[in-house]
């Protein structure tokens, strides 16, 4: 018999992070139900390693996996045809990358993507409008991929110090969407941030050097990183340098 799924109101805090279901319960990584979604509870659930993951119809579903997906920034995998795509979007001056100028147009296309196998999206209007409220409390942020001036891809993630909790990422474009995560992996780099957190496993995040560690080592990382001072989100093309050879004028 699995053990009962506590439920909270809105304030309660959440149960440790060790509490969650295990392996032998039918949701592994589910902590609780219920609750809300207002800034300040989203800022303590990131806090303790904990996020939303909820579809239609559901309650407010919380989750802390063991054990946790991440990506190493050091381990970023830049297979070859990343590696050529990034250095022509480097080279051409209608591509660019923008922090934090279109965030409600991101994680609304993240909402409206297609996923395979999935039916729907867990992003539903609710959290849309929560991390939306969470961005402009300054804790969440866009990575953002822009051609001819056209949002073309992006991502969102959200910070707490140099904590970084990846969510999700959409592209209109072949690779735009690599091309914003590399843009975050580059500044994470420039920053000293070495971990950004991707949740769930996905065949996709492994192809790009994402692994799992167990959940107390995340959430050491998480505890040191996100007492340290936050970083400046910004892009400058220099910090393309931390994954591409330094870019030099023609003769």
């Amino acid at each position: 018999m699995h053990p009962q799924l506590p439920w909270l109101e809105p304030n309660d805090p959440l149960p440790a992070p060790t509490l969650a279901w295990g392996a032998a319960d039918p949701a592994p990584g589910l902590l609780a139900a219920g609750g809300a979604l207002d800034v300040n509870s989203l800022c303590a659930a990131y806090a303790q390693g904990t996020f939303p993951w909820y579809g239609p119809g559901q309650p407010i579903l919380w989750w802390a996996p063991d054990p946790r997906m991440v990506l190493p920034v050091s381990e970023f995998r830049l297979r070859r045809s990343l590696n050529k795509r990034l250095q022509a979007f480097r080279r051409q001056a209608c591509c660019e990358i923008r922090i934090d100028s279109a965030f409600k147009d991101v994680i609304t296309a993240c909402a409206t993507k297609e996923r395979e196998g999935q039916a729907g999206t867990w992003i539903v209007p609710e959290m849309v409008n929560a991390y939306t409220d969470l961005h402009l409390a300054g804790y969440a942020h866009s990575v953002e991929t822009w051609v001819d001036g056209q949002l073309a891809g992006g991502l969102y993630c959200v910070a707490l110090g140099q904590a970084v909790f990846g969510e999700s990422m959409f592209a209109h474009m072949t690779d735009a969407s690599k091309i914003a995560l590399a843009a975050l992996v580059c500044l994470c780099r420039r920053n000293g941030i070495t971990l950004i957190d991707c949740q769930q496993n996905t065949q996709h995040l492994t192809s790009l050097g994402g692994r799992e560690i167990p959940r107390a080592d995340f959430l050491e990382n998480v505890n040191k990183a996100r007492q340290q001072p936050a970083v400046p989100w910004r892009f400058e093309p220099v910090y393309w340098n931390e994954l591409l050879p330094p870019k030099t004028d023609p003769a």
